[in-house]
């Protein structure tokens, strides 16, 4: 602010009459404020003074909450709002600067920055503050520690600064020029002129830099070169404060008078599109500070020093009763902040006083603050008490006296037994930051315990060193578990442990004996597995989404068709989500929405993942919608267009679970607003009523769907905001009922508690003493569960506990737009008639199709899995048996379950998140049929990404028309990649390595020859796929990629996009050709592919002998076919051809398999040659070729 022409009072402040050394107190001090203060010998304030009690604050008008004192009888000079912290910040003219943690302004810290010059503005940054004084910019930690110290030119004379980026800086002042500064380096990188000098005030938007001069000038400037584009005179004095919003710009100042300056009550007002002046407001304060508070209007906030302040609209007319007082305990305002929330605003006067009003109660500062680090207490010379449940405490803090005696914790040897410490598991953080120089690490203490102390393990806290927190790994050793723990082990967290061979050897079947496909969790942001699965299982939507395909590069739903299309494939194999989570990653609402989280948080736990996926089932449904409403696609990506899906108006996906609504808005005028909409989900609201009477789950739901609540709204009638009623009524109810628990408090989990305790004694009333107090059936026998013998006529007590969910609900439509819900079970379907017969009025039965829970396990950070009840069709694809039965997925296990445990919820560790009902008969409504939409076309030649990539450069020759695959036919695949992320893994104490997280790798070359007719050997497919990722590793080495091969500007090869080269893969899978590889199998897996086992002929395994090593292509192709390659790097084109022609020298050799005796001795004739050689393939000058070695006479006759 600038403080020339302000009241002639201040110029009696000198900055060393109040400096923080003197313990003079200032002669303007009110003695009043002295009373109860302890003063420490130099004169400060050793706690914050509360000036008054703090008063009720009524909700949406500000009013004063807290006043301190920040250091007594100094002035204020500036105060900020920290914009990560929920602290203010406040700067005084003896250079000193206190922080106030919260609404209740406690102190936080308290520090000297300068020890002459006075603060003139404060800047918060992620790591500290910045400070500005006179000559001088100091960057600040929140607890006073400097990072760094920058002195300016003695000469300068800085009033102002500007964060225009979070690494530049700019520093304005009274001097003809402004500094622009590099936070990275601390260094000065670009001087810019200014024609008028004395820039006070600095502001930003996304199209000008604004500048405010003593001069009382304002004037706009280019965002890049800094040149003036507008400039606006405002005032004939002195600008005192503006600020800028939206298209509007104010500005209060002085204006010249006889004599002298005198504060102007007119505000200047501009209009930033026309760049001319508009109407000026005049206000009825002398203006010394201005701010705009957009809440629900474009409000500006007029402060005078007085303490006078009043709100008005900038282009309407300002109005005295808008007017309210601050009482400043000394006679003028110094400063005036507003946060980022527009909740609080900041008030500091000439006696060192800060005063905080708010409109709520419980004000917030910034809209998501991060959580404020506070000091550890000191360690006092006394004993303390020491809380034996604590397993860091250190017991040495009790001196024990030296004695001869036996101890009490000295027990004999009969009645101990020696128990090894357990190494604890290395840090997540210290895994992520570490670098690897050879075989060891390196990384930075994270300082997360103290040092050399390790936790006792005790009962009840052994939580970070149980090796049984996890389902194990290993078959060795499965059956047997140390203690028992509240979660089920089907529920736990899974975990998958590589060995040297990856993944061949880990036991899938072990975690899933049904012909399902798991996920894998291994990929970043795979929370989301249990919710594909769900996805997957709804019938209609998997066949409308594997019936999609269009033209983005990222389409979620085709993403989804290919993933579903791999689950439709697979034989109980773990399928994995790598390239949907892809195209997941790259949409901006995903990231905007927080659904994408870092892999420490993760693997820690740290997320809130009921909340996560609640957030990820309305965005996948939504995105979907829009997906699906993208109709005009080119012949060879469209759909097929005769099947039911196909619709002209909404989606198909808004057909299955849009909801139309009419929201009725009804103000205390009378006035009624009507407006339709529609939703894809509900969120459960619960009563606020907490006593323990009983409360259906359909009542829950009929409050939820049709919502009443009162808030504020525009009424056209009265023109303005006004208290009204918002109503919600059901016009038509979807085919699938999504509901989001919204159990993230624990108020709402001990409603679920409650409500089944409830039912469960009611339960039992009504049952009297039919209930068997065991379980009837063994659940291992899972096979019976489905069938009419192995359903219990009365239910088990254990079946009844910690269950308020019906499996069927039945709703109607009345005639006055009502909705009735109730809770429906088989015996009512006797009672009021079959379902199918009521849908024609209007009445509708839902049943329970999966419910997504969210496990609490400390140990593991949490999971998510879901109970999905599988239907007719499934299991007629893939077991060939007509029934129903409820599944546990919790990643790759998946176990079939009874039906009750769909419905039990223990809040103590399995807490719902989403409900899924659909519609009864929902199957009929729908065409299921799955029409193939990818085309022969994608096979014909297309354009590249590169710009650079010219004809030349062609490595391929495009199949023609006549040259289309057929069944059978062979085609030789190679693919290379790239490293996105390098392996996690910790070296143990015996030199052995574990894996801990595999590298993630992305397809960066795929290359198809042709395997028969005259063009054989020729390659048809060679492309090098874009990626958008950051790569770590090209591995040129093996994989023949550098950098800028991918990158669409300079690279000169036929970039293409992964989801183009895909659909040309799934095309020749579909058509039934058959790949000829080496090592296909993670190639497949990297590509995300899953291909049948009789398509696959993989040169690894046909050279292969049980219990041997696998043999490498470079030794096979010396051996067999007298060919060098990979010399320098590999070629994927060299690699398929010399595959395929491996492929017909095996059926040369085994006489097309029917004569394998005789190709067993040629393959150990080749393990033989590969010992001797330690499997390397000789120089030119060494070795001479195998065909001149008198063991492969065999092999030259054939």
């Amino acid at each position: 602010m600038n403080f020339e022409g302000l009241d002639p009072g201040l110029a009696e402040y000198a900055p060393a009459m109040h400096s923080a050394l003197d313990p003079v107190l200032d002669a303007h001090l009110n003695p009043s404020l002295l009373q109860n203060v302890e003063l420490d010998p130099e004169g400060v304030a050793l706690e914050a003074l509360p000036v008054q009690e703090s008063v009720h604050i009524m909700e949406g008008v500000y009013s004063e909450l807290h006043s301190v004192v920040a250091e007594v009888g100094v002035p204020v000079s500036v105060s900020h709002f920290d914009l990560h912290e929920e602290m203010l910040w406040v700067g005084s003219h003896g250079g000193h600067a206190t922080s106030f943690f919260g609404p209740a302004l406690e102190r936080y810290s308290s520090f000297q920055v300068n020890g002459s010059d006075d603060i003139r503005q404060i800047q918060s940054l992620e790591n500290g503050i910045l400070f500005l004084t006179k000559n001088n910019l100091k960057y600040m930690a929140r607890g006073g520690l400097i990072i760094f110290d920058y002195l300016l030119d003695e000469s300068e004379d800085m009033h102002s600064l500007l964060l225009t980026d979070n690494s530049t800086l700019l520093v304005g002042g009274l001097q003809n020029h402004i500094l622009e500064i590099d936070l990275n380096t601390v260094q000065e990188t670009q001087k810019y002129a200014v024609e008028t000098p004395g820039v006070t005030i600095m502001r930003q938007t996304n199209r000008f830099f604004f500048c405010g001069h003593t001069s009382g000038k304002v004037s706009l400037r280019d965002l890049r070169s800094f040149k003036v584009e507008h400039e606006f005179d405002a005032f004939s004095g002195s600008l005192s404060d503006f600020d800028v919003h939206g298209n509007l710009l104010a500005a209060c100042g002085f204006s010249s008078r006889l004599t002298g300056l005198a504060c102007d009550r007119f505000l200047k007002v501009y209009d930033l599109r026309m760049m001319r002046a508009i109407t000026p407001l005049q206000v009825h304060v002398d203006p010394a500070f201005l701010r705009f508070i957009p809440t629900y209007t474009s409000r500006l906030a007029i402060i005078s020093q007085s303490g006078q302040c009043q709100f008005c609209e900038p282009t309407g007319l300002a109005n005295p009763a808008d007017i309210f007082h601050v009482n400043p305990v000394g006679p003028l305002l110094m400063t005036f902040d507003v946060s980022a929330s527009k909740q609080a605003l900041a008030f500091g006067d000439s006696e060192g006083c800060v005063h905080l009003w708010t409109d709520s109660p419980e004000p917030s500062f910034n809209p998501y603050s991060r959580e404020t680090e506070f000091a550890l207490p000191c360690l006092v010379d006394s004993l303390p008490p020491l809380d034996w449940s604590q397993d860091l405490l250190p017991l040495s803090l009790i001196p024990v006296p030296l004695t001869t005696d036996t101890l009490l914790s000295d027990w004999p040897a009969a009645n101990s037994a020696p128990a090894p410490r357990r190494a604890p598991p290395v840090d997540a953080e210290i895994l992520r930051t570490m670098k690897k120089v050879g075989f060891i690490g390196y990384a930075p203490n994270p300082r997360t315990r103290l040092r050399n102390q390790i936790p006792y393990r005790l009962k009840e806290s052994d939580s970070e060193f149980d090796s049984f927190s996890q389902v194990t790994e290993s078959p060795i050793g499965r059956e047997e578990e140390l203690h028992l723990h509240m979660v089920s082990k089907k529920y736990r967290k899974v975990t998958i442990k590589y060995s040297k061979l990856g993944l061949e050897d880990f036991d899938f079947k072990h975690y899933n004996k049904t012909l399902f496909a798991g996920l894998e969790p291994h990929i970043p942001n795979a929370y989301c597995n249990c919710m594909i699965q769900v996805l997957y299982f709804l019938e209609p939507v998997r066949c409308l989404i594997q019936n999609h395909l269009c033209q983005k590069e990222f389409c979620l739903a085709c993403e989804l068709g290919f993933l579903f299309h791999m689950l439709d494939l697979s034989r109980g194999d773990p399928c994995q989500g790598s390239n949907f989570l892809r195209a997941f990653r790259t949409i901006p609402e995903a990231s905007a929405l927080g659904l994408i989280l870092a892999d420490s948080d993760e693997a820690s736990g740290k997320g809130n993942l009921a909340r996560l996926i609640q957030r990820w089932n309305r965005f996948i449904l939504t995105q979907l919608h829009q997906d699906m409403q993208e109709l005009e696609v080119p012949q060879a990506y469209r759909g097929a267009g005769g099947s039911s899906f196909c619709s002209s108006g909404d989606s198909v996906i808004g057909q299955l679970f849009s909801c139309e609504m009419e929201n009725c808005s009804l103000c205390r005028c009378g006035s009624e607003t009507v407006r339709a909409s529609s939703t894809l989900l509900f969120t459960l609201s619960y009563p606020e009523d907490k006593t323990g009477k009983n409360c259906d789950f359909a009542q829950v739901l009929k409050r939820s769907i049709c919502l009443e609540q009162n808030t504020q709204a525009w009424c056209d009638n009265c023109e303005k905001y006004q208290p009204t009623i918002q109503t919600r009524n059901i016009r038509h109810l979807p085919d699938i009922l999504v509901i989001n628990c919204e159990v993230n408090s624990l108020k709402e989990a001990d409603f679920w508690r409650m409500q089944a305790e409830v039912s469960f004694k009611m339960a039992i009333k009504k049952h009297g003493g039919e209930i068997s107090k065991n379980k009837e059936f063994a659940l291992a026998d899972w096979k019976e569960l489905g069938s009419p013998e192995g359903v219990l006529m009365c239910s088990s007590i254990e079946e009844l506990k910690n269950v308020w969910l019906p499996f069927s609900i039945r709703m109607k439509m009345t005639k006055n737009k009502g909705l009735d819900v109730c809770n429906w079970t088989d015996g009512d379907e006797i009672q009021w008639g079959p379902a199918r017969a009521e849908e024609e009025h209007g009445v509708f039965v839902y049943d329970l199709m999966a419910t997504v829970v969210h496990i609490l396990d400390s140990r593991t950070g949490g999971s998510l899995v879901a109970h999905i009840k599988v239907g007719e069709t499934y299991h007629q694809r893939k077991e060939g048996v007509t029934h129903q039965q409820w599944y546990l997925f919790n990643d790759f296990l998946i176990e079939p379950i009874d039906k009750h445990e769909a419905v039990q919820f223990d809040m103590n560790w399995k807490v719902p998140a989403i409900l899924y009902y659909v519609k009864r008969n929902l199957n009929s409504k729908y065409n299921l049929n799955i029409k193939n939409p990818i085309e022969a076309s994608v096979l014909l030649a297309e354009a590249s990404l590169a710009r650079k990539q010219r004809k030349t450069h062609t490595t391929f020759i495009p199949l023609m028309l006549n040259e289309m695959p057929q069944v059978g036919d062979l085609v030789g695949l190679d693919a290379e990649f790239v490293t996105l992320n390098e392996e996690e893994a910790e070296l143990r104490s015996d030199g052995t390595k574990s894996t801990i997280k595999p590298s993630q790798m992305s397809v960066a070359r795929i290359t198809c020859v042709r395997g028969q007719g005259p063009n054989e050997g020729i390659p048809f497919i060679d492309d090098y796929i874009s990626t958008q990722e950051q790569v770590v590793d090209y591995l040129t080495q093996y994989s023949g990629i550098k950098p800028g091969d991918l990158d669409a500007k300079i690279s000169s090869k036929h970039l293409t996009t992964l989801k183009s080269t895909y659909l040309k893969l799934r095309f020749l899978i579909d058509i039934g050709v058959k790949f000829v590889g080496h090592g296909l199998q993670k190639d497949f897996r990297v590509i995300n592919l899953m291909v049948p086992k009789d398509q696959v002929l993989d040169t690894v395994y046909l050279f292969h002998m049980p219990r041997k090593r696998m043999i490498s292509l470079r030794f096979l192709a010396w051996y067999f076919l007298d060919l060098k390659i990979q010399g320098e790097t590999h070629d994927s084109i060299e690699d398929a051809r010399t595959a395929l022609q491996l492929y017909r020298k095996y059926l040369e050799l085994s006489k097309n398999g029917t004569e394998p005796e005789s190709f067993h001795k040629v393959l150990k004739g080749l393990y033989e040659k590969g010992r001797k050689m330690d499997w390397k393939v000789p120089e030119p000058e060494g070795q001479t070729s195998p065909k001149n070695a008198a063991v492969f006479s065999s092999v030259l006759a054939l």
